[in-house]
């Protein structure tokens, strides 16, 4: 690594020296102390004595030495960030998309973001129990440009992917006020707080029923231009254009929940809104957990069960692929050797709006208990296909099973609320 490149590693560090003095100040900083060394310089040549050395001379030495350092890191980082592209530019036509598919993900207060060639994945997580992603295909967009940041040396491994935090209902916020939705709705924080952009979208949309600008399409470009950098949200409409600057932060550890692709017990395919309505149904007796059972596929009407139990009663669900009807609720159904699994009720119903937003759900249950839910969500108005046709994502959720001593607690816990 030249020393040059180690300059600009202490640059990124955000604090190479003591005092600290941040990045954005470190230019300033380093012009003062030039200022102030050439000043010193000038007062040791007029008092040139053994007394004024320490005085003027060492001072004036110490204020060069650091004033260099800090113009050279500051100077030379500037030039790169201006010079390297951004490690992501992507356009849609379709904001209220983004919106409805990043409202699949269950409310959390940061989300990790990783960026690919192929496309971003936004992820959330709870306590390494349950994480849910939806990954954006670059297909989804219009334009999709990514550019993977540059090794420090040529003899350097590849950088692995950006990889970085955002505030989830900030972002979910800015999308909404790019969006049509109505203005008088709550705010994506759950309605906690008012809608503080009501009057904002309401003016950026009062043309709508001109017949001037009711055909015009905004478009939607969300930038990331490097490391550390923020991610940049621009809408441009009618004219108008808006630009969001949203902070992102250093990622948490994120340990991804295993799953067993190669060890599955149980993989199903259903309709999204019949396993909506079933937890709809469950969710009316106040329920600790869902106990999720499955017949072996060699029985003569393999069938599928979610049943729970709460202070108001139990009821119970169950799914059959034995059907007269041509649009059975199981399209597949693979089980060897039956299943049964328990999960925190809360867990699955956090899934909700995925359900309602999916086609299908891939329902997968590996040997260990662990739940993946894959739903398939059809999205229109994006990307650049032919024809300007639909496409699909999906969105996944993974939740590990309540061990047996577990699903008793949660029993009694609920039996003495009850009493």
């Amino acid at each position: 690594m030249s020393a040059r490149q180690a300059l600009l590693d202490l640059y990124d560090a955000g604090s190479p020296f003591q005092p600290t003095v941040g990045k954005n100040s470190q230019l300033a900083v380093g012009f003062t102390l030039l200022f102030i060394a050439l000043l010193l310089t000038g007062l040791f040549g007029l008092n040139n004595n053994l007394k004024s050395l320490g005085v003027y001379g060492i001072p004036a030495s110490l204020a060069f030495g650091f004033g260099s350092v800090f113009m050279i890191c500051a100077v030379g980082a500037t030039l790169n960030m201006a010079t390297d592209p951004p490690i992501l530019t992507a356009t849609t036509p379709s904001a209220r998309q983004l919106l409805s598919l990043l409202r699949c993900l269950p409310p959390a207060q940061k989300s990790h973001i990783r960026i690919s060639d192929q496309g971003f994945r936004i992820s959330t997580e709870e306590g390494s129990i349950t994480e849910a992603f939806v990954f954006l295909d670059k297909a989804l967009f219009t334009t999709y440009t990514y550019t993977a940041p540059p090794p420090a040396s040529s003899q350097d491994d590849a950088l692995p992917a950006p990889h970085f935090q955002i505030s989830l209902p900030a972002l979910l916020e800015t999308l909404n006020i790019f969006t049509l939705s109505d203005p008088t709705a709550s705010s994506s924080s759950g309605g906690k707080a008012p809608d503080a952009f009501a009057s904002h979208r309401l003016a950026r949309h009062a043309g709508l029923n001109n017949p001037f600008t009711s055909h015009t399409s905004g478009l939607c470009t969300l930038s990331y231009d490097r490391e550390g950098a923020p991610l940049q949200i621009h809408m441009s409409e009618s004219g108008v254009t808006t630009t969001s600057s949203l902070t992102t932060f250093l990622p948490d550890s994120l340990t991804e929940i295993p799953f067993a692709r190669d060890a599955i017990a149980l993989k199903t395919i259903l309709r999204s809104s019949a396993l909506s309505e079933a937890v709809s149904e469950l969710s009316s007796f106040n329920p600790e957990s869902l106990t999720l059972s499955a017949a072996a596929s060699s029985h003569t009407s393999p069938t599928l069960t979610l049943s729970a139990s709460g202070a108001l009663g139990s009821a119970a669900v169950a799914f059959t692929t034995s059907t007269p009807s041509d649009t059975p609720v199981l399209e597949t159904y693979t089980c060897p050797g039956g299943a049964r699994a328990s999960f925190k009720f809360s867990l699955i119903k956090a899934a909700q709006k995925a359900m309602s937003a999916a086609a299908k759900v891939s329902l997968r249950l590996d040997e260990e208990g662990v739940l993946c839910l894959q739903f398939l969500v059809e999205v229109e108005g994006l990307g650049g296909g032919e024809g300007g046709g639909g496409a699909h994502t999906f969105v996944e959720f993974r939740v590990v099973p309540l061990v047996d001593g577990e699903v008793d607690e949660e029993s009694e816990t609920g039996s003495e609320e009850d009493g």
